[in-house]
């Protein structure tokens, strides 16, 4: 019987931390070694990290990457390793080196860039044009990267029918909700389509917006996923394939028969010979492995964990510190950062003003008293008296407006801003995706800071969120209360968010609807909303804009987050209601 080991490295990279990244591969490299694997396979452009960006543009980060690549090769015997990088001819490509027996034996060219939503790669890479396969021992096999795999009679198609038995597929595919599934579907399809195996590794972890997932998966070729890496952890994920399921699959598909016949002669594919080494020795046996896949509420927390925990160890912080309201934003912000960074590396703090209730200040001090971290109190009312005595003057005959309000939530943001800099701590903001759509936040105030957690959340979704923690720690370790009582900002007095907007449980689907969906004024209304709150919503929507475009990073996880998704223009006079 035909076998192959292989072993997929679901690692977490920096982005040009290159020295790191390339002691890691080898790492991973040596660990595989210890079970005789035949092929490792790691992601998508691993020895830069990705999305690299515009380091691309510079020459000596490319110079640097192929330095990286010799030095992991010299670390290469008798295994063949697939690994992610730039390499550079007349242009530079998206690439994945075959290295065997310390000797880069061929190197596959990205084919096909996605140049959509969070994805730019056409500004920086040219696109390949060959489809090889690759001979290991008695086995053949193909190696694309990313998008390659989506096209239906792309790189993976025309490799199959050259003869590869496993595709070997590298990624670094960015996670937002529902999209594991949805990927899962599409492995499925192109594996009994093509009756091959497909092996697809992806990265994990936090880059700016985006969280990598990991999820690597192994799908025979009837279609079934027959191991599974972690969802949001590193993992080595190791399996036995057996080529012989691969050859009876074919041997009963007919219509495989004559497509093979009509591609005689295309040179876009050709076999490149890496070993004559045969697969399948006998070897230690494979440690067991079981991996369930999370439901969507916990998938989204976990990614908002692993994002912030990267964003603060990656850019150089070792604590972070939350304004505390005792409002559920905040409390959902403080507890994500306990779970990312660690108790003892949060600082809360509480900022009460004239307008602050009772309840307020009882819930956040349960809710540090919960989670175990430091909660400051450190009232504004006499800075914020202080404002108005001075701008009493300059005011005079105007009445109290949102200006009043937006100084406290800005004494607020520069208190927290002091504290970052004192003490070296990440400010993180609170503010949620209903309230960053409509403005519903203080440009200088609560939108001032370094990293804003839930800033792709729904207001809907948080409640969602704050249920499933309490669920999963066994008692209220978000306050009860905060998830019944009325939201409220409490800048003025007997304040209610619904105020100003629509409920939320009657504003978040029509953000939906108009920010992810693309859908028009009267389509949106065709769904049952109410005209009034429709067009109020997006005229708020568009007004927003230049606010959103002076807030901080925030973790992407729906289908389209402000930012790298949605690039809208701030001078716009197109209105839509």
């Amino acid at each position: 019987m035909r076998r192959l080991r292989l072993a997929l490295a679901q690692i977490n990279t920096v982005v040009g931390d290159l020295e790191g990244n390339t002691n890691k591969i080898i790492s991973y490299i040596k660990a595989a070694a210890d079970y005789s694997v035949d092929i490792i396979a790691f992601p998508e452009l691993t020895i830069t990290g990705y999305p690299p960006e515009d380091l691309l543009l510079k020459p000596q980060f490319i110079k640097d990457n192929l330095e990286a690549l010799k030095r992991i090769r010299e670390e290469v015997w008798d295994m063949t390793v697939v690994v992610g990088f730039v390499d550079r001819k007349d242009d530079i490509y998206n690439s994945a080196a075959i290295i065997h027996n310390r000797t880069v034996v061929d190197v596959y060219h990205k084919v096909f860039l996605p140049n959509y939503g969070v994805f730019d790669e056409h500004r920086y890479f040219q696109a390949g044009s060959r489809f090889p396969v690759y001979e290991i021992g008695e086995v053949l096999i193909g190696v694309n990267i990313c998008e390659d795999i989506w096209y239906p009679e792309g790189p993976a198609h025309v490799q199959a029918l050259k003869g590869a038995e496993v595709i070997i597929n590298i990624n670094a595919s960015p996670y937002h909700i529902g999209k594991g599934g949805f990927r899962e579907k599409m492995l499925s399809t192109r594996a009994t389509d093509n009756a091959v195996i497909i092996a697809y590794v992806n990265s994990v972890g936090g880059q700016d917006e985006l969280v990598f997932d990991g999820h690597s998966l192994v799908i025979d070729e009837n279609g079934f996923a027959v191991c599974r890496g972690q969802q949001f952890r590193e993992d080595l994920i190791l399996i036995d394939l057996n080529l012989e399921a691969v050859f009876m699959k074919r041997l009963h598909d007919p219509r495989r028969r004559q497509k093979v016949l009509a591609m005689e002669g295309d040179e876009v594919s050709d076999r490149v010979i890496v070993t004559r080494e045969k697969t399948g020795k006998e070897r230690v046996p494979l440690p067991e492995r079981t991996c369930t896949v999370m439901d969507e509420i916990e998938e989204i927390y976990n990614a908002l964990v692993l994002g912030t925990s990267d964003y603060v160890s990656k850019n150089g912080f070792s604590s972070v510190v939350v304004g505390l309201s005792g409002g559920i934003d905040s409390c959902l912000v403080a507890t994500i950062a306990r779970d990312a960074a660690g108790s003892e590396n949060v600082k809360a703090l509480f900022m009460p003003s004239p307008y602050t209730s009772d309840e307020s200040r009882e819930d956040a001090v349960a809710l540090a008293g919960n989670i175990g971290i430091e909660m400051i109190e450190f009232p504004i009312t006499e800075i914020y008296d202080t404002y108005l005595s001075r701008l009493k003057a300059p005011f005079k005959g105007l009445k109290p407006d949102t200006t009043e309000e937006n100084l406290q939530a800005r004494i607020r943001g520069n208190i927290l801003m002091a504290f970052s800099n004192k003490f070296g701590c990440l400010v993180l903001t609170t503010g949620n995706k209903s309230e960053m759509s409509v403005g519903y936040a203080t440009l200088y105030g609560d939108m001032a800071g370094g990293f804003a957690v839930i800033k792709d959340v729904p207001k809907t979704m948080v409640y969602e969120l704050c249920r499933w923690r309490n669920a999963k720690e066994g008692r209220a370790l978000i306050p009860e209360r905060v998830l019944l009582k009325e939201p409220s900002a409490e800048l003025k007095l007997g304040q209610k968010d619904t105020d100003s907007l629509p409920p939320y449980h009657l504003l978040d689907p029509i953000l939906k609807a108009y920010i992810e969906e693309e859908r028009s004024f009267q389509e949106i209304i065709m769904t049952g909303c109410d005209a009034g709150d429709v067009r109020k919503v997006i005229k708020m929507v568009d007004n927003s804009e230049y606010k959103r475009r002076q807030s901080p990073p925030g973790i992407k996880i729906t289908q389209k987050a402000f930012g790298r998704d949605r690039r809208f223009p701030i001078t716009n006079r197109y209105r839509s209601y």
